[in-house]
């Protein structure tokens, strides 16, 4: 069987070609979300299978405000298999290949059931939070067209929280959740240290507004 480092140029070479323009589900994405799951994989853990779905989890994706997003990672994984196999990919991966494209995504709610699926889920959720999550928030709300808080309730504490009109809503509908959610104990670990990112910005945000 070829090898990771082969498999990887592979991928590689075709997202690269492919074009994108959306730069929060780009390649560097898919890139950090091995780099890590690379971190987060135990010795038994099937290599191969993370490194392709890290690379293709993405494949599919809606916009956040689209009426299909919750189907994108359904969507990315059948379209993901096609060019899988024309690559000449295992077949007798495909299957954990997909089911962890599919399990990945948030919005989807799909259940994970294998540790490979449970490793690529954190590695995504991962790449929400820190510095890298930061940037990535306010990436999307600018592409999506929201504001960036409520200046007359900037941390919705007499509102319900609105996180398509308000960037800063995100942290709380969602962000702050996904350390709870983590499968593996390092990504638990790591997710909370990136959450702290994030608390720590809002802090900073409250005394400058």
């Amino acid at each position: 069987m070829e090898s990771i480092n082969y498999w990887k140029n592979q991928f590689e070479d075709y997202l690269s070609k492919r074009p994108c323009e959306d730069g929060s589900h780009d390649l560097s994405h898919f890139r950090r979300v091995w780099k890590i799951a690379e971190g987060l994989a135990e010795p038994q853990d099937d290599l191969l299978v993370i490194l392709a779905a890290c690379y293709f989890h993405d494949f599919v994706s809606y916009p956040k405000n689209h009426p299909k997003r919750s189907q994108s990672s359904v969507d990315a994984a059948k379209e993901s298999a096609i060019v899988l196999r024309d690559m000449g990919f295992p077949e007798d991966k495909m299957d954990a290949v997909k089911h962890c494209i599919e399990a990945h995504s948030f919005s989807a709610n799909i259940a994970t059931q294998t540790r490979e699926a449970e490793v690529v889920q954190d590695a995504d959720r991962m790449e929400s939070l820190g510095a890298i999550g930061l940037a990535r928030t306010f990436y999307v709300a600018g592409l999506m067209g929201s504001h960036l808080f409520d200046s007359e309730d900037p941390f919705a504490k007499n509102r319900k929280l609105d996180d398509r009109s308000y960037a800063i809503d995100h942290f709380e509908a969602k962000l702050f959740k996904l350390p709870g959610s983590m499968k593996t104990e390092k990504g638990r670990a790591e997710a909370k240290r990136r959450a702290m990112v994030l608390s720590n910005y809002l802090k900073d945000l409250e005394a400058e507004l």
